[in-house]
């Protein structure tokens, strides 16, 4: 068996409404990324202008990356900091009270390896409320972290993550259970 590169680079991988989309994203990104650290609300302004659904109390980092905006859904009084990669191909869902740490990095998008033309893949990832993506992490798609979890400094989560669990380690592991005190 050989890989069929050129029918992938010439499948049709999106429809002409969205590379429009893309295309009017990519002109706006300087007044996102450029815009003080402060104007959080500003950058909430731009993505729900491309159809990104964001809660109230947001804080999102102008150096954050945002492949499609209208892919994107982020709850109540969550954050995404600095440098982090929203590979958006596929829907990314963020729950509320959830922070997404520095230069992590949520890829909702891969492709069939199964098959020679290597077609793409635009798969979701659910990240639930209360959830802590710790800096460099790597949530890959089609993966849920549940309620509460946490995916530790440099994790790489391939698989769901139960509620209220804190895995780390390449891939993702088990560590133990987050208590709280109260």
């Amino acid at each position: 068996m050989s890989l069929d590169i050129q029918s992938n680079r010439v499948a049709r991988k999106w429809s002409r409404k969205e590379l429009t989309g893309r295309v009017f994203w990519y002109l706006v990104q300087p007044f996102f990324r450029f815009s003080p650290r402060l104007c959080s609300g500003w950058r909430c302004f731009l993505l729900r202008c491309f159809g990104a659904k964001i809660g109230y109390h947001v804080y999102i980092d102008p150096s954050v990356e945002i492949a499609i905006p209208w892919h994107l859904e982020i709850g109540n009084w969550s954050a995404v900091g600095r440098g982090v990669v929203l590979y958006s191909f596929g829907k990314i869902t963020i729950g509320n009270s959830t922070t997404i740490s520095q230069f992590a990095h949520l890829c909702a998008g891969s492709h069939d390896y199964r098959d020679e033309t290597l077609p793409l893949l635009k798969l979701p990832i659910t990240i639930e409320d209360q959830v802590w993506v710790c800096a460099d992490a790597f949530i890959g798609p089609n993966v849920i972290v549940r309620e509460g979890a946490i995916v530790a400094a440099r994790a790489v989560a391939v698989k769901n993550v139960d509620a209220w669990a804190i895995v780390a380690g390449n891939p993702a592991h088990f560590i133990k259970k987050r208590e709280m005190k109260s």
